[in-house]
């Protein structure tokens, strides 16, 4: 019997060692995971401006541009099956591949700013072979509120889809000077207002031009016309996705898909998922269905 009750007690403590190693490394997590977001980069922190003190000047302002580009988070493939996980301000401080040039993603976040899913997202890109630069639109000094995602409601500050725009073309252009992008194969992906904003973003400087773009969880159809339809010129092809009961765009004039405005010519392609639970979701690319079929359109577009 005393034989069984040391065992059982030693049991006990591994347990419980376990169990307080499983807490230190959740709390651990739950730190890193939210040091950004502390930032004032998510909804939920971030100290928003009054849409009053905010000037058409300040949507354009290299300065206000250039903090959103400094506070990327950057992913690289590192060769194997991993990646370098880093940021524009600590680039330098990077372990990159020597000579190693990447085709690179461009990936514009949501309406509430970065969240798990942003890095979920960036994280499998790098992890399939593409370098992923994710500028942070949330690190102006002026930024107004433009959602509020418990009600599914957007559009709080009109303007914001502007300053997306400017940041979209400030981030492109910064990204094809660094060493090790690909500047043959740039790419530009967003979800949800991250989503309108590839869509709509036009620019006619070379230098903030794009292979192909990914928009997620948006159907091209608004109130307003600047927010409506794709501007891609006719040689950058776009894949769409949305789901057909995406909660966010069930309006009259918000529901739909992309299908109408896209150049069938040049090999766009308009998904809608109508059925399984794709259909009534918002953000997509949790799934591997969304994944892959994203993968394949990136992969088609880059080139040789």
């Amino acid at each position: 019997m005393g034989h069984i009750e040391n065992m059982t007690k030693a049991d006990s403590m591994n347990s419980c060692k376990q169990s307080w190693l499983m807490i230190f490394l959740l709390i651990v997590f739950a730190l890193t995971f939210n040091r950004v977001n502390a930032q004032g980069y998510h909804n939920s922190t971030r100290k928003f401006t009054d849409p009053q003190k905010v000037s058409e000047s300040d949507w354009s302002d290299p300065v206000e541009m250039k903090r959103t580009w400094n506070a990327a988070i950057v992913r690289i493939p590192d060769g194997g099956s991993g990646m370098i996980k880093t940021s524009i301000h600590k680039i330098e401080e990077a372990i990159i591949p020597q000579d190693k040039k990447f085709p690179t993603i461009i990936y514009l976040h949501g309406c509430s700013g970065v969240w798990k899913g942003t890095y979920q997202r960036i994280d499998f890109l790098a992890r399939n072979g593409f370098a992923v630069i994710a500028p942070i639109s949330f690190a102006r000094k002026k930024y107004p509120k433009s959602c509020n995602v418990k009600k599914h409601q957007g559009g709080l500050y009109r303007p914001t889809l502007k300053m997306r725009q400017n940041d979209a073309g400030y981030a492109i252009s910064q990204a094809k000077k660094l060493s090790w992008v690909d500047v043959n194969n740039v790419f530009l992906m967003g979800l949800s207002q991250g989503g309108i904003t590839t869509a709509t973003f036009y620019s006619d400087d070379p230098a903030a031009s794009v292979n192909a773009r990914v928009v997620e969880g948006w159907t091209c159809h608004a109130g307003w016309k600047e927010y409506r339809g794709i501007n891609a010129p006719a040689n950058e092809p776009v894949l769409t996705l949305v789901g057909e009961n995406d909660p966010w765009f069930q309006k009259r004039w918000n529901r739909g898909d992309c299908g109408e405005f896209l150049n069938k010519n040049n090999g766009s392609i308009s998904i809608v998922y109508k059925t399984g639970k794709l259909r009534n979701r918002h953000e997509l690319f949790e799934s591997k269905q969304a994944q892959q079929t994203v993968l394949k359109f990136l992969r088609k577009h880059i080139r040789k």
